[in-house]
């Protein structure tokens, strides 16, 4: 049953093709119940269409001699009853008859009746206004699009000059911490400098027999744990204030540095001269 299935389809088939391509030879094509049942849907559908083409052109046949014999019988009325004529009109008769056929045509009547007029101008209206209608949602769109388009370009220009502030303001806070940079190194070359000028010193003093605590280094110590004044009391450092029985103010007294202990013979200030 199925073979015999398939066997009637692919007789429709080659039919079906035989009907395309006419005298022309048909492709080769590889013959399985795949290709047989898309060619046999592909004739079926177009078939189908061409039915559907016929019944349209005869209608449309149809239609065209019931129109050709009404205006058959307006034409015996015209000219039989009324003794009407296109000879007997004028040019301006006829340059009248020639647009009214013309706008029945466009306006798509099916005569040119009042009535059929008054109805296809009452659609075009209708779609006038809804175009209409259409437009003006479209110019409100476009309206509220060019505002916000307005806003937003306003925010890119507020934006690339708030940028190009901060570039510069970055450019002079960088050009600021290049200079602390080079100031800071300059101090801790400057600091590693004296720091060795000063040991230097201390050495070459020291190798004369200056007593340790005469050092930089022991002074400052001492100036901050306080020195003794010439009476008693402790001050902090040279020109600091210091607590005698109140604040006041107080110099470094140098007799506490006087009276150690000086090598013997020559003192550090000839030894230093010599």
């Amino acid at each position: 049953m199925e073979e015999k299935a398939v066997v009637e389809k692919l007789r429709r088939v080659t039919l079906w093709l035989k009907k395309i391509f006419g005298d022309q030879p048909i492709p080769q094509y590889e013959v399985n119940a795949w290709t047989i049942d898309i060619l046999y849907e592909l004739a079926e559908h177009n078939e189908a269409r061409d039915r559907d083409v016929s019944l349209l052109i005869e209608d449309m046949n149809q239609k065209a001699a019931e129109y050709e014999v009404e205006a058959n019988f307006l034409q015996d009325v015209l000219t039989e009853i009324l003794g009407f004529s296109l000879s007997s009109l004028s040019s301006e008769g006829i340059s009248y008859l020639n647009e009214l056929v013309n706008t029945a045509m466009i306006l798509e009547t099916k005569d040119t009746s009042l009535a059929s007029f008054a109805c296809a101008i009452n659609d075009l209206t209708s779609d006038l206004l809804a175009v209409e209608s259409k437009n003006r949602e479209m110019e409100l769109e476009l309206t509220s699009i060019k505002k916000k388009l307005t806003a937003a370009l306003m925010l890119e220009k507020r934006l690339q000059e708030d940028l190009k502030k901060t570039e510069e303001h970055l450019e002079v806070e960088k050009a600021k911490a290049e200079s602390r940079s080079q100031n800071l190194k300059f101090l801790k070359d400057k600091s590693e400098d004296f720091k060795i000028r000063i040991k230097a010193a201390e050495e070459q003093l020291a190798a004369t027999g200056l007593d340790q605590s005469l050092t930089h280094q022991s002074l400052v110590n001492l100036s901050e744990v306080g020195l003794p004044v010439q009476d008693g009391r402790f001050c902090s450092g040279t020109g600091q204030s210091c607590l005698l029985g109140g604040f006041r103010k107080c110099t470094l007294s140098f007799d506490y540095l006087n009276r150690k202990k000086r090598p013997e013979g020559k003192s550090c200030r000839q030894r230093l001269l010599n």
